[in-house]
């Protein structure tokens, strides 16, 4: 049963089926570019999904041809009369995309990402922050900053080095240097290439399994993973401890012994 939530807003569709939380770009007639009421409805979702306990994975995707084709500029540019103050950007960034896309990374939920057709800017960077994004082999990613006359955002620059290595990210983010889905898998862009008709499938199947898993472990190790770079390897072994300490407390740590000594498939709760 899909239950659709009152976090929707115009663009974006919130809908929980189970334990897993979809949430649609739905503006296809602009290949589901992102304008700030979108993206403040994807904080507000995620944010949420944090501490819903109800919430076991997330799985993000596009309506339409396309996942997403940028942030909607043409329209937070268009002429209203007046300019505004000087410094907006840096006001309105850290509250939308700048909250985005480490709410993405830290949330203690698995994301799941399917893209096919294009994923430009912002598109490109939510497929990069997802923990495993299922792309269309004929996809296209695309960085395009140096060719529109501006800087990265949206942690473009933290993501892709860390993704693909600093060479590769320069040629993205530098030439703009286009990949298809098949090249996105080959660089370590993203977690797996299929062919465009199999791709909601993949990605349905791969979100399910994820949400039947052990929750409070795989939120928890999500969080080892991106916080082992900024940590000596002394203070990551702290977190190891710390990390297993909790999950060793869970009743799903306690079902995965019993299915262990029983020689049966665990049934995890995500409790």
């Amino acid at each position: 049963m899909t239950i659709e939530s009152d976090r929707s807003v115009p663009g974006l569709g919130v809908a929980q089926s189970g334990a897993v939380l979809t949430l649609r770009l739905d503006r296809p007639e602009q290949r589901n570019a992102i304008d700030d009421v979108m993206m403040a409805g994807l904080v507000e979702a995620i944010d949420a999904a944090g501490r819903d306990e109800s919430v076991r994975a997330i799985y993000l995707t596009g309506a339409g041809e396309h996942f997403c084709g940028g942030a909607d500029v043409i329209a937070r540019n268009a002429d209203t009369g007046s300019r505004p103050r000087a410094g907006s950007i840096q006001r309105r960034l850290p509250s939308l995309a700048h909250r985005l896309i480490p709410l993405m990374c830290g949330v203690q939920v698995p994301v799941v990402c399917a893209v096919k057709g294009w994923a430009v800017g912002i598109g490109l960077q939510l497929a990069a922050a997802a923990d495993f994004t299922v792309a269309a082999a004929d996809a296209t990613f695309w960085a395009p900053f140096s060719e529109r006359g501006f800087t990265p955002d949206s942690g473009a620059t933290w993501l892709l080095p860390r993704l693909v290595g600093l060479t590769r990210a320069r040629e993205l983010l530098l030439l703009g240097r286009r990949l298809s889905g098949m090249e996105a898998v080959e660089w370590g862009l993203v977690h797996q290439s299929v062919p465009r008709d199999e791709v909601e499938t993949v990605a349905v199947e791969l979100v399910d399994r994820l949400a039947a898993g052990p929750t409070v472990s795989l939120g928890l190790t999500k969080w080892l993973l991106l916080s082992g770079d900024a940590q000596p390897l002394d203070g990551h072994l702290r977190n190891e401890a710390f990390a297993l300490e909790i999950s060793s407390r869970s009743e799903d740590f306690r079902e995965g012994l019993g299915a262990l000594k029983e020689r049966r498939n665990p049934e995890f709760k995500g409790r």
